[in-house]
């Protein structure tokens, strides 16, 4: 990877960056998934580059949904396998459950490489590499699933991912969590649970958040996800945007 000085006042972005391109060298990620990063990452600048309040409170959310479930599934694309594949095997194991490689530009030989990648990092179990069933109003590859996975989970959270998928998942009757640094996409707002944030700190806080949480009654979490409202968490995650700019940029 190119030496990016620490000191940068962009190191964090940066990083991510060269590990997408790397992504794309190593076969993990398509070329188009470099173009989802600098869309995500220009939402992240005008975020403030921060997990907001709005985040918090998603990810507190998505934590308890989680721990609800009777059965939990992760999907992991190709730019999360390049920037969060370790964060999300500990993410996996705090739940014991499953991941599971899905991808849009699909291949066989790019959902092996995801899969060894996750084994790699320590992953117990991968799905993906041979799917047997199919999302309902789907077409390409990206509607195929695994039976035991995400085709028969009851929430799935999907990283980085795209709005048709978010929708024919949430109208199987799935509670579908995502994290999408714009939160005026559809994805967010077909979302059950949409954490507005860079995969970066949302996956680790995430795990942090269920590893906290494991222990609580499940009245209590259910209590949490009750009283979450998305559609006011995307407001709020809009009004933190407004809010930077205006004090960052505006006299």
């Amino acid at each position: 990877m190119t030496d990016i000085p620490e000191s940068h006042p962009r190191y964090a972005s940066l990083v991510a960056r060269e590990r997408v391109a790397q992504g794309v060298k190593k076969g993990y990620t398509s070329s188009q998934g470099l173009i989802a990063q600098g869309r995500g990452e220009c939402f992240d600048y005008l975020l403030g580059e921060r997990t907001t309040a709005s985040a918090e409170a998603a990810t507190t959310a998505a934590a308890a949904l989680l721990l609800m479930a009777a059965r939990p599934a992760l999907s992991v694309n190709g730019n999360v396998a390049a920037l969060v594949a370790e964060e999300m095997v500990a993410l996996a194991d705090a739940l014991a459950i499953p991941l599971e490689v899905n991808l849009f530009h699909r291949s066989e030989e790019r959902v092996k490489k995801i899969a060894d990648l996750l084994r790699e990092k320590g992953a117990k179990e991968v799905l993906g590499e041979k799917p047997d069933a199919s999302v309902p109003g789907l077409d390409h590859a990206r509607a195929l699933a695994t039976r035991g996975g995400i085709y028969d989970a009851d929430v799935v959270l999907i990283p980085l991912e795209d709005g048709d998928r978010c929708e024919a998942l949430v109208a199987m009757g799935k509670k579908v969590i995502a994290i999408d640094l714009n939160p005026l996409s559809r994805t967010a707002r077909k979302a059950t649970v949409s954490i507005v944030d860079n995969i970066l700190r949302a996956v680790p806080h995430l795990t942090e958040q269920v590893r906290r949480l494991s222990d609580v009654q499940r009245a209590d979490l259910e209590r949490m996800v009750q009283e979450y409202d998305n559609e006011k968490v995307l407001r709020q995650a809009t009004a933190e945007i407004r809010d930077h700019l205006e004090r960052q940029f505006l006299p």
